[in-house]
C-alpha cells in the first residue's frame, strides 16, 4: 500500500486552521527532545510506502500500526521491524520487536539510510527531520562493527553515541574483546572518533586506555600514518621502528616510507612501493639504508657501520607486448646488512644467507629476421667475505636455425644440399670480480674483462639404407679480446713477469664430425608359467637399444704459428732448467682453443626397459610402465694423441618410480691408474687400468632425493575403496534434471558418514617433506692404499626436511631444518606454532637449534585495522638462548 502523508497532512492542516488553531499535535520526537521546539507542519518531499506481512490497523489521531513483518520506504530510507507504529500527522515512526514463546525478541527493527543499515532494539525516526533515537544499535563499518546503547541519529546521517563499543570481532552477542566508547560519534563509511576509551578482553576491563581516537573507513586505499613498534636490544638501547607514513599516490602505484631510531645512536630509513597496471606490467621497489653505532663512542669496543639493502622485482604481463620482454630480480645489500638488520635475527633463512644474486633482463625478437636479442645484468654476493661478481652487461644474438639452399618453390624430392642447415649465436660480455669497497676504484679498462664470442654451427641430416641417420657438422668459433698477458722470465729479480698489452685479439677454432646412429627393438613375451607368477598381468617387455657412433676431427690449435699457447724458460732453485707452458689469454671469458690433434672416436650405447601391463582403467586394455627409462654409457678414443688417447667411461641411469620422483644416477670409471713419481707423489700416469687386470677406477656418484607425503599419500593404496566412496557421494539420477529448462529435483537429505563407533570421521591436514643427498667421491686428502692403488671414499650427505600440521580449526603447526652429518648435530632449524583466537592470533616462532636460536611470541588483532593493537616478547639479538 502506497499513502502519500503530503496529501493527507495538508488536509488536516485545512480541517484544524477552521478551529482557529495555527498549530499541530505532535509527538516527543517532533517536539523539544530532538528540536527543542514546536515546528509547523510541511509537507514531504516523496510519498512513503508502507506493507506489512499481518495486518495494518488505523486508529484515532492519524496512527498506523503494521503488524508482522512490516516495512516503510520513503525516498531512500528503508525501515523493517515486527511492529511498526506510524503517525501520519507528523511524519514520525516506532519500530521495535517482539518476544517470542521463550522471551527471545525478534523481528527487531532494521534501519536502512542509503546503503548502511542500523540493527537496534527500538528506534523512533521523522522523516521530515531526518532525526531519531536509537536504542541498542549495531552497525558495521569497516572490518569492525559498532555498538551502541544510546544513539542520537541526525539529518547529516551521523550517530551520536553514548556508553558505545568497537570492535573486529564478529561474535554479535557476546565479543571476545572492544574498545569500550564513552562518546562517539559515527560518519558512516567514513570515520569514528571518540573521547575516553579503555580495552576490554573476555569482560574484564583492561587498565589500558586512551583519551581519544580515530578509526577511518573507507573501501578504497589512503594515505595515512604507520604506527612504530616499540622494544629493547642490548647493544643499541630501546628502539622505535617500522613507523612512518603511507602514501596512496594512485591507482597504480603506492609509497611507504618508513624509519627506525635507537636510543644509543643507531638509526635507519626506508622506502618501498607497489605498482601494478593490469595487462602491463608489476611490481616492487624497497631501498633500506642504516647506521648501526656500538659500543661507546671513543672507546675500544666502539664501532660504526653503514649498510643498505635494494630488493626490486618486476614482472611485464605477456598481453603487453608479444614480441618483448623485460624482468628483475634484484636482491643485493652490503655484506653486513643482515648481520646488523635486527629483523634478520629472527629470519634463520635471511640470516645464514651467504650468497645473494640479482639479474635484470631484456629480450627482444624479431620474427621476420629469426633474429632474438637478449641483455642482462647480474651481480653475485658473497657475504662471507664481501665478494661481488658483476656482469654488465650480458649480450646476446642468436639466429634461428635456418636451410639457406632450400627451394622456395621445391618441384619433386629433397634435394641432399636442401637439408644442410645453419644458426648463429652471438655474445659480449662485460664482467668483473672484485670486493665491495674496490669496485667503484676499478678501471673499465684494466680491471673489467671484455669479450665477444661468435659461434655458427652448420649441420644436416641424411637417411641411409632406411634404418641409419647420418648426421655430418662443422662447428666455427671466433673470439675477440681487448688485451693479452705475454710472460717471461727475469732473471734479476728470480720472478716470473708478466706484460700486458691492449688491443684486438681474434682468438678462433672449429672442428667437424659425423654421427651415424640407429634404434634396435626387441620384445619379449613371457611363458605363461612366468606370466603366471604375476597373475597373468604381463603383456610383453620392450627392449630399445640406442647406438651412437662419432667421428670428429680438429687440428692443433697449440701450435706456435696461431699464437693461443706459448712457453719460456727459467732456471728453477736446484739448478735446473725448465720449460713452462702458458696462455696470454689465461682466465679470459671465452676461454682458449685446447692443444693437440683431436681425431675422436665416440662410442655411445642408451637403453630403455618398458613393460605392458593388462588394465581395465585404460581404454586400450593395456597401460604402459617404465621399468628403466635410460640406462647409458660413452667412451671415446683419441687416435691423434700420443699418450692417453682413451678418455674415462661415462655411465647414466634414470628410473622414474612415481610421478614425484625420478632417480638419476651419473658416474665415471676413470681408464688411467695412479702411479708414484720419483719423489712418492701420486699422479695419473698413462697406464690403464686394464693392463693391471682391472676395471675401471670407479671415481664415485652422486644423486638426491625429495618426497611430500601428506594425507592423500595413502590413499593411492586404497584406490578402490576411495572410488566406491565418490560413487556413492555422485548425485543420482533422481536429483538431475531430465531435460534442459526443467528445474533439478532436490536431492534426498543425507546423513554425515560416521565410522564403526558411530564417531564423525576425524580429519587432520598434515604434510611432510623430505630431502636427501648424497655424494660419494674419492677422497684424495687421504693415504692411498699402495695395493690396489685406490683412495678411500668419502661420503658426504645432507637431510633436510619441513612440514606442517593442523592439530585444529585453531591450532596449527609448521617446522623446518636440516642436519649436519659432518658436525653430527642438527642444523639450523625453526619452528612456527599459531593459534586462531577468532578475532585474534597467538604466534610462537621458536630457533632451538643452529647458530643462533632464538625465540618470538605475538598475539595481535586479526583486523589489518587493528594491526599496532598486539602484545610482543621476543628474545635479544645479542643473547644466545640456552634452552633447558
Amino acid at each position: 500500500m502506497t499513502l502519500s502523508l503530503s496529501d493527507g497532512v495538508h488536509a488536516q492542516r485545512r480541517k484544524r486552521s477552521t478551529l482557529s488553531s495555527d498549530t499541530i499535535k505532535t509527538d516527543t520526537i517532533a517536539n523539544d527532545s530532538l528540536t527543542g521546539k514546536t515546528k509547523k507542519k510541511q509537507m514531504l518531499d516523496a510519498p512513503v510506502a508502507y506493507e506489512a506481512s499481518d495486518s495494518i490497523v488505523f486508529t484515532k489521531g492519524g496512527f498506523a500500526h503494521l503488524y508482522g513483518k512490516g516495512k516503510v520506504n520513503y525516498q531512500k530510507i528503508e525501515l523493517t521491524s515486527e511492529v511498526i507504529t506510524m503517525n501520519m500527522d507528523s511524519s514520525t515512526v516506532y519500530a521495535r520487536g517482539v518476544p517470542d514463546s521463550l522471551g527471545v525478541e525478534t523481528g527487531s527493527p532494521v534501519f536502512k539510510d542509503g546503503e548502511t543499515p542500523y540493527e537496534s532494539r527500538t528506534i523512533h525516526y521523522n522523516f521530515k527531520s531526518k532525526r531519531g533515537y536509537i536504542k541498542d544499535v549495531k552497525t558495521k563499518q569497516g572490518e569492525g562493527f559498532v555498538v551502541s546503547y544510546n544513539a542520537k541519529k541526525s539529518s547529516g546521517d551521523e550517530l551520536f553515541m553514548e556508553d558505545g563499543k568497537y570492535t573486529t570481532c564478529d561474535n554479535e552477542k557476546h565479543p571476545h574483546f572492544y574498545l569500550q566508547l564513552t562518546r562517539a560519534k559515527v560518519k558512516p563509511k567514513k570515520n569514528v572518533v571518540f573521547g575516553p576509551a579503555y580495552l576490554v578482553v573476555e569482560d574484564v576491563a583492561l587498565p589500558i586506555a586512551v583519551p581519544f581516537g580515530f578509526f577511518p573507513f573507507t573501501s578504497t586505499y589512503s594515505s595515512g600514518f604507520i604506527m612504530p613498534t616499540y622494544g629493547d636490544e642490548m647493544n643499541r638501547g630501546f628502539y622505535l621502528r617500522d613507523g612512518g607514513y603511507y602514501f596512496a599516490l594512485s591507482d597504480y602505484m603506492d609509497l611507504k616510507l618508513t624509519g627506525e631510531i635507537f636510543t644509543k645512536g643507531s638509526w635507519g630509513l626506508g622506502a618501498s612501493t607497489n605498482y601494478n597496471k593490469r595487462y602491463k606490467y608489476s611490481g616492487s621497489l624497497s631501498a633500506n639504508y642504516q647506521v648501526t653505532k656500538t659500543g661507546d663512542k671513543n672507546m675500544p669496543d666502539y664501532s660504526e657501520s653503514k649498510d643498505f639493502k635494494i630488493n626490486w622485482s618486476h614482472r611485464q604481463d605477456s598481453k603487453a607486448s608479444p614480441n618483448s620482454t623485460f624482468s628483475a630480480s634484484v636482491n643485493f645489500a652490503t655484506s653486513s646488512y643482515e648481520k646488523t638488520n635486527l629483523g634478520s635475527f629472527y629470519n634463520p633463512a635471511m640470516y645464514s644467507q651467504n650468497t645473494k644474486t640479482s639479474s635484470v633482463s631484456y629480450t627482444r625478437n624479431f620474427p621476420d629476421q629469426r633474429l632474438t636479442l637478449s641483455s642482462t645484468f647480474n651481480i653475485a654476493q658473497r657475504t662471507k667475505d664481501s665478494t661481488l661478481s658483476v656482469t654488465l652487461p650480458d649480450m646476446n644474438l642468436s639466429m634461428s636455425r635456418i636451410f639457406p639452399f632450400k627451394r622456395k618453390k621445391a618441384v619433386g624430392e629433397e634435394r641432399w644440399y636442401e637439408k644442410i642447415s645453419m644458426s648463429y649465436n652471438g655474445q659480449l660480455r662485460n664482467s668483473i670480480t672484485t670486493k665491495e669497497n674496490q669496485f667503484f676504484k676499478s678501471s673499465l679498462v684494466k680491471d673489467w674483462q671484455n669479450a665477444v664470442n661468435h659461434s655458427i654451427p652448420i649441420s644436416a641430416t641424411f637417411t641411409l639404407f632406411k634404418y641409419f641417420n647420418l648426421t655430418p657438422s662443422f662447428n666455427y668459433t671466433e673470439r675477440w679480446y681487448t688485451y693479452k698477458v705475454n710472460q717471461s722470465w727475469d732473471n734479476a729479480r728470480n720472478a716470473e713477469r708478466r706484460d700486458t698489452t691492449y688491443g684486438f685479439n681474434r682468438v678462433y677454432n672449429y672442428n667437424m664430425s659425423l654421427g651415424l646412429s640407429t634404434k634396435l627393438y626387441g620384445r619379449y613375451v613371457p611363458f605363461k608359467a612366468i606370466n603366471a607368477l604375476f597373475g597373468n598381468k604381463i603383456d610383453a617387455i620392450r627392449h630399445v637399444i640406442t647406438p651412437t657412433i662419432s667421428l670428429s676431427a680438429q687440428p692443433d690449435f697449440g701450435a706456435r704459428h696461431y699464437g693461443y699457447w706459448d712457453t719460456y724458460t727459467y732456471t728453477d732453485a736446484n739448478g735446473e732448467v725448465r720449460m713452462k707452458e702458458y696462455t696470454p689469454y689465461e682466465g679470459a671469458l671465452f676461454g682458449v682453443p685446447g692443444k693437440g690433434k683431436q681425431g675422436n672416436i665416440s662410442m655411445d650405447i642408451s637403453n630403455n626397459l618398458e613393460m605392458k601391463i593388462k588394465s581395465d582403467r585404460d581404454s586400450t586394455g593395456v597401460k604402459k610402465i617404465s621399468l628403466i627409462d635410460e640406462l647409458g654409457a660413452s667412451m671415446s678414443y683419441n687416435m691423434a694423441a700420443v699418450t692417453k688417447p682413451w678418455s674415462d667411461l661415462s655411465m647414466r641411469l634414470r628410473m622414474k618410480f612415481s610421478q614425484r620422483y625420478t632417480l638419476n644416477l651419473s658416474t665415471s670409471f676413470a681408464t688411467y691408474a695412479y702411479q708414484f713419481d720419483k719423489n712418492g707423489n701420486v699422479f695419473v700416469g698413462d697406464r690403464t687400468e686394464w693392463s693391471y687386470g682391472r676395471f675401471g677406477r670407479f671415481q664415485g656418484c652422486g644423486s638426491s632425493f625429495s618426497y611430500t607425503f601428506d594425507n592423500n599419500t595413502w590413499k593411492k593404496w586404497f584406490g578402490k575403496e576411495e572410488e566406491k566412496k565418490q560413487d556413492k557421494n555422485k548425485p543420482s539420477e533422481e536429483t538431475a534434471a531430465t531435460t534442459e529448462g526443467e528445474e533439478p529435483k532436490k536431492p534426498k537429505e543425507k546423513k554425515a558418514d560416521v565410522d564403526s563407533d558411530g564417531y564423525l570421521p576425524f580429519n587432520m591436514p598434515w604434510s611432510f617433506n623430505i630431502s636427501y643427498s648424497f655424494n660419494f667421491r674419492e677422497n684424495t686428502t687421504a693415504k692411498i692404499n699402495e695395493k690396489n692403488m685406490r683412495y678411500p671414499y668419502k661420503l658426504t650427505h645432507t637431510l633436510s626436511g619441513g612440514g606442517n600440521i593442523k592439530i585444529s580449526n585453531k591450532w596449527s603447526f609448521s617446522f623446518n631444518g636440516s642436519y649436519d652429518f659432518d658436525a653430527k648435530q642438527i642444523a639450523q632449524t625453526s619452528c612456527n606454532i599459531t593459534r586462531d583466537l577468532h578475532c585474534w592470533s597467538m604466534t610462537c616462532n621458536l630457533n632451538p637449534f643452529g647458530r643462533w636460536r632464538s625465540y618470538n611470541f605475538t598475539i595481535r588483532a586479526n583486523s589489518s585495522m587493528l594491526q599496532d593493537l598486539k602484545w610482543e616478547q621476543r628474545s635479544n639479538m645479542s643473547s644466545n638462548i640456552k634452552w633447558y
